[in-house]
């Protein structure tokens, strides 16, 4: 079975200060698979794909990325793994002095001799990919729209063909139009790369229409995981008040 798995996780822990964000997780996240983390608000979600992917580090416990430690990885290890990872980080994170295709191309920039031509071929080639046109390559991030900064954030989350993606909540912040395209856009370039996914939100229409398996986080531990088909029939209550959004008796206040 480990062999299947591109993310095995046991006992995994991170406190900030007196806060302990997760508390022992465990979770395996199997090659191929569309993950989806759920959980409220400050559960810890974007704290634990940022330990998997090595922009933070775990207090104790083991992260195993295709049979390897990343806890502790040295530098040139964790390099490699990240030309197989791709991240759409929650507020898309362009950078404001760069145009739009120097934010697609910085990565693969810094990972292969690129010539001038070939940089601007790729560029052009993700911008499509998302639906973009390359008129906007040389355009700065602050002359797009809310949805295309986000696109353009995509386009570069994908740009070196990553093996892994991890979106951060990727539709905060969008309407419900827009919220729906860049959906679309995640399922189109998952399976056109063949990715293993892994998707933190809140968002249970975003969640249904991306998603293949779930892992339910509470109170800093994984309480539920299982299939998408299965997530309506679950017997936890704390995740069938999350996806109902009831409030539970017991939290409501006598006027």
């Amino acid at each position: 079975m480990d062999e299947e798995l591109k993310f095995k996780i046991r006992s995994l822990n991170k406190t900030f200060g007196n806060n302990h964000v997760l508390k022992g997780i465990d979770l395996d996240v199997v090659k191929g698979s569309s993950l989806i983390i759920l959980g409220g608000s400050g559960s810890g979600k974007s704290v634990l794909i940022k330990l998997m992917v090595g922009l933070l580090t775990a207090d104790s416990g083991s992260i195993l990325y295709e049979g390897n430690e990343s806890i502790g990885m040295p530098y040139k290890d964790r390099l490699k793994m990240l030309e197989n990872c791709g991240y759409l980080f929650q507020a898309g994170a362009l950078f404001d002095s760069l145009t739009v295709q120097q934010n697609i191309t910085f990565f693969a920039e810094k990972l292969h001799s690129l010539t001038k031509k070939d940089i601007r071929e790729l560029a052009s080639k993700k911008l499509q990919s998302v639906g973009l046109s390359n008129k906007i390559l040389d355009l700065y991030p602050s002359e797009l729209s809310g949805g295309m900064q986000k696109r353009v954030s995509l386009a570069r989350a994908v740009c070196v063909d990553p093996k892994v993606i991890f979106f951060d909540e990727p539709t905060t912040g969008l309407d419900p139009i827009m919220s729906n395209v860049i959906n679309d856009l995640i399922v189109k370039v998952r399976d056109e790369l063949g990715a293993t996914t892994v998707t933190i939100t809140h968002d249970m229409q975003s969640a249904r229409k991306i998603g293949k398996e779930v892992a339910f986080l509470f109170e800093g531990r994984i309480v539920w995981s299982g299939k998408m088909s299965e997530i309506d029939s679950t017997d936890n209550d704390n995740l069938r008040q999350f996806i109902t959004g009831e409030i539970a008796k017991s939290n409501l206040v006598e006027a």
